[in-house]
């Protein structure tokens, strides 16, 4: 799970600030004030961390990735080349992580781990990125235990140096050659361990990292349309997929995983969970899977509204269902210790349904499996005043704690996006709430009250005229 992130040069943001990440975490904002970048950034990384071009220091994305960034230029603060993309974060280790001291020999234990680095731009008018330096922390208990790093040295060369902290490392030989450049934006280079006693372990680093994104996972604000035919060929898909494609397909392959919602809950299959979630959302009364080919592998999906008694294709109800739908199987379907990134999962959903899509996130957040925490992280883009609204009041009643849920409001600024965190209090008010956060209610109450009686005044002048 991230537990903090700051990202300084990045699209339009000069610096984020550091921002607090929970295990529900919110994102609001106007219109280009920069909210969708700080989820881009991150699967920019995921990209690069899952690209087979260990020398891409930043793999931007192509036509079928999540995000398409571009060149570094395109990507840095005001598409200044001269700016460098920096960037840190934290997140907890799914499980304890021990390391050699490369000073003492003795055992270092972790629970925590930190990275940061920063990438200028090189070549022709500053298009490619260029590595300038990365650092690992590890933390036990919140207490630092070993910091190392690599940087590029003084000058336009390719050449890096290692330094560790408290400790020194030492070299093997007494030569000394020039170490490579890092891998991808992350990794220490094969010589880091050849040239350096003890230092096997920052192959283990780069490892930590790879497995923090193959853990994450994205879901865009446009899903596929639902179709009266599904294939499925037993295949267990990554995710339900950018565009929400592979929804069925994952919730197929996830018939015999059984989840519940709260720490002392009855275990329900994952289809039935499924299908409660959008029950409590008064979207649909029973939802259903039928084999329907077995030579063809075909399936459709089968759901019963309110009014009607016989079950219908998913695509002759609301389109809100087909949108909804994905946001659900994702968030469930997930494995343990995931991050799930989605932009606007409210979308095409009445008010109601909207705040009750609320609950559902929270079940996500206390769901259980085989006995077990999933400890599944959500960081939504949202504009829903309904989805926040809800949470404030799950906060009052305590059925969702305040540390696990964390509200910042992006704008625009003078010198680029600004990002305010919200101040969510016990009792689930929100101290600092920024002005015309969801419009300005105030001003259209008074407007529509003032109109009302301008518009009452005139009638009854008109009629005075008439009797006369």
């Amino acid at each position: 799970m991230l537990t903090r992130l700051r990202i300084r040069n990045f699209k339009g943001w000069k610096d984020t600030g550091e921002i607090r990440l929970a295990p529900l975490t919110l994102f609001f904002g106007t219109n280009s004030s920069g909210k969708s970048s700080l989820g881009q950034f991150l699967m920019l990384l995921k990209q690069t961390a899952e690209s087979p071009d260990r020398k891409a220091i930043f793999q931007p994305g192509g036509k079928n990735s999540a995000v398409q960034l571009g060149s570094f230029k395109e990507m840095v603060f005001r598409r200044k080349a001269e700016n460098r993309i920096s960037f840190d974060y934290q997140w907890i280790l799914p499980e304890p992580f021990s390391l050699k001291d490369p000073g003492t020999g003795r055992t270092l234990s972790g629970d925590a781990l930190s990275f940061s680095a920063e990438v200028g731009g090189e070549g022709e008018e500053g298009l490619a990125p260029r590595q300038r330096r990365l650092s690992y922390q590890l933390f036990q208990n919140g207490a630092a235990r070993l910091k190392i790093g690599m940087s590029r040295k003084a000058g336009e060369g390719d050449e890096f140096v290692v330094s560790a902290t408290p400790h020194k490392l030492k070299w093997k030989r007494r030569q000394r050659w020039p170490l490579g450049a890092p891998i991808r934006f992350y990794g220490f280079p094969d010589e880091v361990a050849a040239y350096y006693q003890s230092a096997d372990f920052v192959q283990e680093l780069n490892l930590q990292q790879e497995k923090l994104f193959r853990r994450l996972s994205y879901l865009g604000p446009l899903r596929t349309r639902a179709e009266r035919l599904y294939s499925w060929t037993g295949t267990e898909p990554e995710s339900v997929g950018h565009a929400g494609e592979n929804a069925i397909a994952a919730l197929l392959a996830a018939k015999k995983r059984e989840i519940s919602l709260k720490a002392r809950g009855r275990s329900k299959p994952f289809e039935a969970v499924i299908a409660d979630s959008l029950k409590k959302m008064g979207l649909i009364q029973r939802f259903k899977i039928n084999l329907i080919s077995e030579q063809r592998h075909e399936y459709e999906v089968k759901v019963q509204v309110k009014g009607f008694d016989g079950g219908v294709d998913i695509p002759d109800v609301g389109f809100g269902v087909s949108q909804v739908l994905p946001v659900l199987v994702q968030c469930f379907y997930a494995p343990q210790n995931s991050i799930v990134i989605m932009e606007q999962p409210e979308i095409h959903l009445h008010p109601l349904a909207q705040s009750a899509l609320a609950d559902v996130m929270i079940d996500v957040v206390n769901s259980r499996e085989n006995g077990v925490d999933r400890n599944v992280q959500l960081l939504i883009e949202t504009h829903s005043e309904h989805f926040l609204r809800r949470l404030q009041r799950r906060v009052a009643e305590e059925a969702l704690p305040e540390e696990k849920v964390a509200a910042y409001f992006a704008k625009i600024g003078k010198a680029g996006s600004v990002l305010e965190a919200l101040e969510i209090d016990a009792g689930g008010n929100i101290r600092n709430w920024p002005d015309n956060f969801f419009g300005d209610e105030m001003a259209d109450i008074a407007g529509q009250a003032k109109a009302a009686l301008e518009k009452r005044i005139r009638q009854a002048t008109d009629k005075g005229e008439e009797t006369e």
